[in-house]
Protein backbone atom coordinates (compact mmCIF):
# COMPACT_ATOMS: atom_id res chain seq x y z
CA UNK A 1 0.00 0.00 0.00
CA UNK A 2 1.49 3.36 -1.11
CA UNK A 3 0.74 6.73 -0.27
CA UNK A 4 2.04 10.14 0.68
CA UNK A 5 2.47 11.09 4.30
CA UNK A 6 -0.59 12.46 5.58
CA UNK A 7 -0.16 15.94 6.35
CA UNK A 8 -0.98 15.82 9.93
CA UNK A 9 2.00 13.31 11.27
CA UNK A 10 4.16 15.63 12.46
CA UNK A 11 6.91 13.95 14.83
CA UNK A 12 7.85 15.41 18.44
CA UNK A 13 11.13 14.10 18.21
CA UNK A 14 11.97 14.62 22.28
CA UNK A 15 8.52 12.53 22.49
CA UNK A 16 9.89 9.44 20.12
CA UNK A 17 13.67 9.78 22.18
CA UNK A 18 11.79 9.29 25.71
CA UNK A 19 9.98 6.95 24.86
CA UNK A 20 12.39 4.60 23.06
CA UNK A 21 14.69 4.94 26.04
CA UNK A 22 11.60 3.63 28.02
CA UNK A 23 10.57 0.88 26.41
CA UNK A 24 14.58 -0.71 25.67
CA UNK A 25 14.85 0.27 29.25
CA UNK A 26 11.40 -1.77 30.25
CA UNK A 27 13.08 -4.80 28.85
CA UNK A 28 16.16 -4.15 31.20
CA UNK A 29 13.79 -5.29 33.71
CA UNK A 30 11.45 -7.63 32.85
CA UNK A 31 14.35 -10.07 31.09
CA UNK A 32 13.98 -11.42 34.38
CA UNK A 33 10.56 -12.14 34.37
CA UNK A 34 10.72 -14.05 31.15
CA UNK A 35 13.47 -16.12 31.67
CA UNK A 36 13.19 -17.08 36.07
CA UNK A 37 10.35 -17.84 38.08
CA UNK A 38 7.82 -14.56 38.92
CA UNK A 39 9.34 -14.38 42.46
CA UNK A 40 12.75 -13.43 41.29
CA UNK A 41 11.27 -10.31 39.65
CA UNK A 42 11.57 -9.00 43.16
CA UNK A 43 14.03 -11.21 45.27
CA UNK A 44 17.13 -12.19 43.96
CA UNK A 45 17.51 -14.94 46.21
CA UNK A 46 14.57 -16.88 45.08
CA UNK A 47 16.40 -18.14 41.84
CA UNK A 48 19.23 -16.76 39.63
CA UNK A 49 21.47 -15.45 42.94
CA UNK A 50 24.98 -17.34 42.13
CA UNK A 51 27.39 -14.38 43.85
CA UNK A 52 27.90 -10.70 44.29
CA UNK A 53 27.72 -9.74 40.78
CA UNK A 54 23.75 -10.86 40.88
CA UNK A 55 22.93 -9.60 44.09
CA UNK A 56 24.75 -6.26 42.42
CA UNK A 57 22.85 -6.39 39.61
CA UNK A 58 19.83 -6.36 41.68
CA UNK A 59 20.35 -3.11 43.10
CA UNK A 60 21.40 -1.79 40.21
CA UNK A 61 18.09 -2.58 38.63
CA UNK A 62 16.08 -2.09 42.07
CA UNK A 63 17.84 1.98 42.17
CA UNK A 64 17.94 2.81 38.89
CA UNK A 65 15.61 0.62 36.91
CA UNK A 66 12.64 -1.01 38.21
CA UNK A 67 9.34 0.42 38.24
CA UNK A 68 10.96 3.73 36.64
CA UNK A 69 10.82 2.56 32.81
CA UNK A 70 7.07 1.35 33.45
CA UNK A 71 6.46 4.53 34.91
CA UNK A 72 8.13 6.78 32.51
CA UNK A 73 6.11 4.42 29.50
CA UNK A 74 2.96 5.34 30.85
CA UNK A 75 4.33 9.37 31.43
CA UNK A 76 4.38 9.04 27.30
CA UNK A 77 1.42 7.10 27.09
CA UNK A 78 -0.64 10.28 28.23
CA UNK A 79 1.06 13.00 26.42
CA UNK A 80 0.33 10.54 23.19
CA UNK A 81 -2.90 10.25 24.57
CA UNK A 82 -3.27 13.72 24.28
CA UNK A 83 -2.18 13.98 20.92
CA UNK A 84 -3.85 11.58 19.45
CA UNK A 85 -7.25 13.83 20.85
CA UNK A 86 -5.79 17.16 19.86
CA UNK A 87 -4.92 15.73 16.24
CA UNK A 88 -8.42 14.03 15.84
CA UNK A 89 -10.05 17.06 16.95
CA UNK A 90 -7.73 19.41 14.38
CA UNK A 91 -9.16 17.24 12.05
CA UNK A 92 -12.60 17.67 13.04
CA UNK A 93 -13.08 13.62 13.83
CA UNK A 94 -14.54 12.66 16.76
CA UNK A 95 -11.81 12.37 19.19
CA UNK A 96 -13.84 10.37 21.71
CA UNK A 97 -14.65 7.95 19.06
CA UNK A 98 -10.67 7.05 17.74
CA UNK A 99 -9.84 7.34 21.49
CA UNK A 100 -11.95 4.58 22.93
CA UNK A 101 -11.77 2.62 19.57
CA UNK A 102 -8.00 2.45 19.70
CA UNK A 103 -8.25 1.40 23.98
CA UNK A 104 -10.53 -0.99 23.19
CA UNK A 105 -8.53 -2.38 20.33
CA UNK A 106 -5.33 -1.71 22.70
CA UNK A 107 -7.47 -3.94 25.54
CA UNK A 108 -8.10 -6.91 22.66
CA UNK A 109 -4.07 -6.99 22.21
CA UNK A 110 -3.40 -6.93 25.61
CA UNK A 111 -5.86 -9.94 26.46
CA UNK A 112 -3.92 -11.93 23.58
CA UNK A 113 -0.46 -10.64 24.86
CA UNK A 114 -1.65 -12.12 28.28
CA UNK A 115 -2.68 -15.04 27.15
CA UNK A 116 -1.03 -16.32 24.25
CA UNK A 117 2.42 -14.97 24.98
CA UNK A 118 3.95 -13.46 28.43
CA UNK A 119 1.94 -12.76 31.83
CA UNK A 120 3.36 -9.41 32.36
CA UNK A 121 1.29 -7.68 29.88
CA UNK A 122 0.38 -3.85 30.61
CA UNK A 123 -1.47 -3.21 27.78
CA UNK A 124 -4.53 -4.02 29.56
CA UNK A 125 -3.92 -1.56 32.25
CA UNK A 126 -2.95 1.00 30.03
CA UNK A 127 -6.15 0.46 27.65
CA UNK A 128 -8.48 0.49 31.09
CA UNK A 129 -6.69 3.36 32.87
CA UNK A 130 -6.27 5.28 29.33
CA UNK A 131 -9.99 5.48 29.10
CA UNK A 132 -9.79 7.60 32.27
CA UNK A 133 -7.37 9.77 31.45
CA UNK A 134 -9.51 10.82 28.41
CA UNK A 135 -11.83 12.30 31.01
CA UNK A 136 -8.32 15.10 31.79
CA UNK A 137 -8.48 15.99 28.30
CA UNK A 138 -8.55 19.81 28.80
CA UNK A 139 -7.58 19.93 32.53
CA UNK A 140 -4.89 22.84 32.60
CA UNK A 141 -1.21 21.53 33.56
CA UNK A 142 -0.85 22.76 37.22
CA UNK A 143 -4.42 21.07 37.89
CA UNK A 144 -2.79 17.68 36.38
CA UNK A 145 0.14 17.64 38.70
CA UNK A 146 -2.68 18.34 41.88
CA UNK A 147 -4.35 15.38 40.76
CA UNK A 148 -1.33 13.28 39.90
CA UNK A 149 -0.30 13.68 43.53
CA UNK A 150 -3.32 13.01 44.99
CA UNK A 151 -3.48 9.72 42.98
CA UNK A 152 0.27 8.74 43.94
CA UNK A 153 -0.95 9.72 47.64
CA UNK A 154 -3.93 6.83 47.10
CA UNK A 155 -1.20 4.45 45.56
CA UNK A 156 0.67 4.99 48.32
CA UNK A 157 -2.44 4.18 51.34
CA UNK A 158 -3.18 0.92 48.61
CA UNK A 159 0.62 -0.01 48.58
CA UNK A 160 0.87 0.73 52.77
CA UNK A 161 -2.15 -1.02 53.73
CA UNK A 162 -0.81 -4.22 51.84
CA UNK A 163 2.79 -4.16 53.83
CA UNK A 164 0.92 -3.30 56.58
CA UNK A 165 -1.60 -6.90 56.02
CA UNK A 166 1.49 -8.70 55.20
CA UNK A 167 3.72 -7.88 58.70
CA UNK A 168 0.07 -8.69 60.56
CA UNK A 169 0.33 -12.08 59.10
CA UNK A 170 3.84 -12.35 59.91
CA UNK A 171 2.99 -11.65 63.61
CA UNK A 172 -0.08 -14.04 63.31
CA UNK A 173 1.81 -16.90 61.49
CA UNK A 174 4.93 -16.48 64.05
CA UNK A 175 2.74 -16.80 67.31
CA UNK A 176 1.45 -19.81 69.01
CA UNK A 177 -1.34 -21.69 67.59
CA UNK A 178 -1.64 -19.59 64.44
CA UNK A 179 -5.18 -20.06 62.38
CA UNK A 180 -5.53 -21.90 59.32
CA UNK A 181 -6.68 -18.63 57.37
CA UNK A 182 -3.55 -17.38 58.74
CA UNK A 183 -1.24 -19.63 57.35
CA UNK A 184 -3.17 -19.77 53.90
CA UNK A 185 -3.03 -15.84 53.67
CA UNK A 186 0.41 -15.93 54.40
CA UNK A 187 0.72 -18.73 52.39
CA UNK A 188 -0.32 -16.81 49.13
CA UNK A 189 1.70 -13.61 50.04
CA UNK A 190 4.55 -14.83 50.90
CA UNK A 191 4.71 -17.30 47.82
CA UNK A 192 4.56 -14.07 45.59
CA UNK A 193 8.10 -12.65 46.95
CA UNK A 194 9.88 -15.30 49.01
CA UNK A 195 11.80 -18.17 48.37
CA UNK A 196 9.68 -21.27 46.63
CA UNK A 197 9.78 -24.35 48.37
CA UNK A 198 10.72 -27.96 45.69
CA UNK A 199 7.38 -28.16 45.25
CA UNK A 200 6.20 -25.01 44.20
CA UNK A 201 9.70 -24.40 42.11
CA UNK A 202 9.55 -27.47 40.18
CA UNK A 203 5.88 -26.97 38.82
CA UNK A 204 7.06 -23.23 37.95
CA UNK A 205 9.79 -24.96 35.99
CA UNK A 206 7.77 -27.30 34.33
CA UNK A 207 5.41 -24.77 33.25
CA UNK A 208 7.74 -22.62 31.71
CA UNK A 209 10.05 -25.11 30.51
CA UNK A 210 6.89 -27.09 29.37
CA UNK A 211 4.42 -26.84 25.90
CA UNK A 212 3.05 -23.50 24.43
CA UNK A 213 -0.45 -25.40 24.75
CA UNK A 214 -0.15 -25.42 28.85
CA UNK A 215 1.20 -22.05 29.08
CA UNK A 216 -1.94 -20.91 27.37
CA UNK A 217 -4.24 -22.94 29.45
CA UNK A 218 -2.57 -21.71 32.72
CA UNK A 219 -2.84 -18.16 31.50
CA UNK A 220 -6.37 -18.51 30.61
CA UNK A 221 -6.85 -19.93 34.48
CA UNK A 222 -5.28 -16.84 35.67
CA UNK A 223 -7.33 -14.25 33.24
CA UNK A 224 -8.26 -12.24 35.68
CA UNK A 225 -4.34 -10.99 36.69
CA UNK A 226 -4.46 -8.24 33.92
CA UNK A 227 -7.42 -6.53 35.83
CA UNK A 228 -6.09 -7.55 39.43
CA UNK A 229 -3.09 -5.48 38.50
CA UNK A 230 -4.56 -2.35 37.24
CA UNK A 231 -6.55 -2.29 40.06
CA UNK A 232 -3.38 -2.42 42.43
CA UNK A 233 -1.52 -0.40 40.43
CA UNK A 234 -4.09 2.01 38.87
CA UNK A 235 -3.75 4.80 40.58
CA UNK A 236 -0.19 5.72 40.09
CA UNK A 237 -0.48 4.42 36.56
CA UNK A 238 -3.07 7.18 35.72
CA UNK A 239 -0.76 9.34 38.11
CA UNK A 240 1.77 9.40 35.36
CA UNK A 241 -0.54 9.64 32.44
CA UNK A 242 -1.66 13.22 33.68
CA UNK A 243 2.00 14.22 34.77
CA UNK A 244 2.38 13.15 30.79
CA UNK A 245 -0.58 15.31 29.55
CA UNK A 246 1.08 18.32 32.39
CA UNK A 247 4.38 18.21 30.52
CA UNK A 248 3.13 17.75 27.32
CA UNK A 249 1.19 21.04 27.03
CA UNK A 250 3.65 22.79 29.45
CA UNK A 251 6.48 22.35 26.63
CA UNK A 252 8.80 20.05 28.91
CA UNK A 253 7.91 17.07 26.51
CA UNK A 254 8.37 19.02 23.16
CA UNK A 255 11.64 20.42 24.50
CA UNK A 256 10.72 24.00 24.82
CA UNK A 257 12.20 24.60 28.26
CA UNK A 258 15.63 25.81 28.32
CA UNK A 259 18.84 23.99 29.36
CA UNK A 260 19.07 25.23 32.14
CA UNK A 261 15.40 24.14 33.12
CA UNK A 262 16.01 20.65 32.42
CA UNK A 263 19.13 20.62 34.19
CA UNK A 264 17.68 21.52 37.07
CA UNK A 265 14.57 19.08 36.50
CA UNK A 266 17.38 16.76 35.97
CA UNK A 267 19.25 17.61 39.38
CA UNK A 268 15.88 17.94 41.77
CA UNK A 269 14.87 14.33 40.32
CA UNK A 270 17.81 12.68 40.72
CA UNK A 271 19.07 13.81 44.01
CA UNK A 272 15.46 13.12 45.52
CA UNK A 273 15.24 9.69 44.47
CA UNK A 274 18.36 8.25 43.66
CA UNK A 275 19.62 8.37 48.06
CA UNK A 276 16.24 7.18 48.36
CA UNK A 277 16.19 4.00 46.62
CA UNK A 278 19.88 3.65 47.48
CA UNK A 279 18.62 3.73 51.34
CA UNK A 280 15.85 1.08 50.74
CA UNK A 281 17.51 -1.45 49.29
CA UNK A 282 20.33 -1.40 51.95
CA UNK A 283 17.52 -1.91 54.28
CA UNK A 284 16.52 -5.16 51.87
CA UNK A 285 19.33 -6.52 52.10
CA UNK A 286 19.56 -5.94 55.46
CA UNK A 287 16.70 -7.92 56.17
CA UNK A 288 17.69 -10.90 54.06
CA UNK A 289 14.94 -10.04 51.52
CA UNK A 290 12.64 -10.92 53.89
CA UNK A 291 8.73 -11.18 52.95
CA UNK A 292 7.79 -8.18 55.15
CA UNK A 293 10.81 -5.99 54.21
CA UNK A 294 10.33 -6.34 50.33
CA UNK A 295 6.35 -5.65 51.23
CA UNK A 296 7.67 -2.64 52.59
CA UNK A 297 10.56 -1.11 51.18
CA UNK A 298 9.95 -2.45 47.36
CA UNK A 299 6.07 -2.01 47.21
CA UNK A 300 5.33 1.03 49.82
CA UNK A 301 8.17 3.09 50.40
CA UNK A 302 8.97 3.46 46.69
CA UNK A 303 6.02 5.22 45.84
CA UNK A 304 6.76 8.48 46.72
CA UNK A 305 10.29 8.86 45.32
CA UNK A 306 9.01 7.07 42.08
CA UNK A 307 7.88 10.40 40.10
CA UNK A 308 11.03 12.18 41.04
CA UNK A 309 13.09 9.69 39.51
CA UNK A 310 10.37 9.13 36.16
CA UNK A 311 10.45 13.29 35.48
CA UNK A 312 14.25 13.55 36.30
CA UNK A 313 14.69 10.88 33.81
CA UNK A 314 13.17 12.18 30.92
CA UNK A 315 14.62 15.98 31.67
CA UNK A 316 18.16 14.37 31.64
CA UNK A 317 17.03 12.35 27.99
CA UNK A 318 16.24 15.24 26.43
CA UNK A 319 18.99 17.12 27.90
CA UNK A 320 21.24 14.90 26.37
CA UNK A 321 20.12 14.21 23.26
CA UNK A 322 19.53 17.60 22.02
CA UNK A 323 22.37 17.67 20.18
CA UNK A 324 20.83 14.78 17.97
CA UNK A 325 23.11 12.36 16.32
CA UNK A 326 22.62 8.67 14.76
CA UNK A 327 22.40 6.94 17.40
CA UNK A 328 19.75 9.48 18.93
CA UNK A 329 18.18 9.10 15.56
CA UNK A 330 18.21 5.18 16.27
CA UNK A 331 16.69 5.75 19.62
CA UNK A 332 14.06 8.01 18.34
CA UNK A 333 12.48 5.53 15.54
CA UNK A 334 12.63 2.82 18.77
CA UNK A 335 10.42 5.30 20.15
CA UNK A 336 7.84 6.08 17.03
CA UNK A 337 7.68 1.57 16.84
CA UNK A 338 7.80 1.08 20.23
CA UNK A 339 4.08 -1.25 20.59
CA UNK A 340 5.95 -3.11 17.51
CA UNK A 341 9.47 -3.22 19.99
CA UNK A 342 7.41 -4.12 22.97
CA UNK A 343 5.33 -6.96 21.61
CA UNK A 344 8.26 -7.98 19.40
CA UNK A 345 10.41 -8.43 23.06
CA UNK A 346 7.54 -10.41 24.03
CA UNK A 347 7.92 -12.42 21.22
CA UNK A 348 11.91 -12.85 20.75
CA UNK A 349 11.81 -13.48 24.50
CA UNK A 350 9.63 -16.24 25.27
CA UNK A 351 10.87 -18.06 21.97
CA UNK A 352 14.05 -17.71 23.90
CA UNK A 353 13.28 -18.75 27.19
CA UNK A 354 10.33 -20.75 27.04
CA UNK A 355 10.04 -24.79 26.53
CA UNK A 356 8.15 -23.86 23.13
CA UNK A 357 11.13 -22.34 22.02
CA UNK A 358 14.90 -22.70 22.72
CA UNK A 359 13.86 -23.44 26.68
CA UNK A 360 16.70 -20.78 28.68
CA UNK A 361 14.19 -21.09 31.33
CA UNK A 362 16.12 -20.50 34.00
CA UNK A 363 19.81 -21.50 32.99
CA UNK A 364 21.37 -18.04 33.56
CA UNK A 365 22.18 -16.02 36.29
CA UNK A 366 20.88 -12.41 36.80
CA UNK A 367 23.77 -10.61 36.19
CA UNK A 368 23.87 -13.02 32.85
CA UNK A 369 20.89 -11.70 31.80
CA UNK A 370 22.46 -8.88 30.64
CA UNK A 371 23.73 -10.60 27.55
CA UNK A 372 20.62 -11.35 26.53
CA UNK A 373 19.55 -7.60 27.32
CA UNK A 374 22.24 -5.50 25.61
CA UNK A 375 22.01 -7.59 21.90
CA UNK A 376 18.16 -7.03 22.26
CA UNK A 377 18.81 -3.22 22.68
CA UNK A 378 20.98 -3.36 19.74
CA UNK A 379 18.41 -5.57 17.38
CA UNK A 380 15.65 -2.50 18.17
CA UNK A 381 17.80 0.12 17.51
CA UNK A 382 19.15 -1.52 13.87
CA UNK A 383 15.99 -2.49 12.46
CA UNK A 384 13.86 0.40 13.68
CA UNK A 385 15.09 3.80 11.73
CA UNK A 386 15.77 1.63 8.05
CA UNK A 387 12.37 -0.07 8.37
CA UNK A 388 10.63 3.77 9.46
CA UNK A 389 12.18 5.63 6.33
CA UNK A 390 10.28 3.26 4.27
CA UNK A 391 7.06 2.93 6.14
CA UNK A 392 5.01 5.39 7.83
CA UNK A 393 4.24 2.68 10.72
CA UNK A 394 6.04 0.18 12.74
CA UNK A 395 3.93 -3.39 12.17
CA UNK A 396 2.25 -3.43 15.06
CA UNK A 397 1.48 -0.03 15.21
CA UNK A 398 -0.27 0.12 11.20
CA UNK A 399 -2.51 -2.38 12.67
CA UNK A 400 -3.54 -0.94 15.74
CA UNK A 401 -4.43 2.52 13.75
CA UNK A 402 -5.93 0.59 10.65
CA UNK A 403 -8.57 -1.61 13.40
CA UNK A 404 -8.94 1.91 15.64
CA UNK A 405 -10.18 4.26 11.96
CA UNK A 406 -11.36 0.92 10.78
CA UNK A 407 -9.42 1.49 7.15
CA UNK A 408 -6.70 0.42 6.00
CA UNK A 409 -3.92 3.00 6.61
CA UNK A 410 -0.94 4.64 3.97
CA UNK A 411 2.02 2.15 4.94
CA UNK A 412 5.04 2.81 2.65
CA UNK A 413 6.51 5.70 1.79
CA UNK A 414 6.61 7.34 -1.28
CA UNK A 415 10.44 8.10 -2.93
CA UNK A 416 11.05 11.65 -2.76
CA UNK A 417 10.98 13.47 -5.62
CA UNK A 418 14.47 14.23 -6.27
CA UNK A 419 15.21 10.19 -5.65
CA UNK A 420 12.48 9.49 -8.76
CA UNK A 421 14.86 11.45 -10.49
CA UNK A 422 17.88 9.58 -9.84
CA UNK A 423 16.28 6.35 -10.41
CA UNK A 424 14.51 7.58 -14.11
CA UNK A 425 18.15 9.16 -14.49
CA UNK A 426 19.66 5.60 -14.07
Amino acid sequence: MVDAAPASRVRIATLDIVRGVAVMGILAMNIVAFAMPPQAYINPLAYGYEGTADLASWAFSFIFIDGKMRGLFSFLFGASLLLVIKRAEAKGESARKITFRRQLWLLLFGFLHFTFLWYGDILVGYALIGMLAWHFRDVGPRLLVRWAVLLILAQLAVMTAMAAYVASLAEAVGGPNPSAGALAAWADMAGKVGIPDAARLGEEMALYRGSWSGLVNHQLIELSMPLIFTAVFGWETLAYMLLGMAALKSGFLTGAWSDASYRKTTAIGLAIAVPAYAILAALIFAEDFGEVALYAYSFAATVPFRPFMIVGYAALVILATRGGGRLVARIAAAGRAAFTNYLGTSIAMTALFYGWGLGWFGYLSRAELWLVVVPMWAAMLAWSNPWLERFHYGPFEWLWRSLARWELQPMRKLPSPASREKESAV
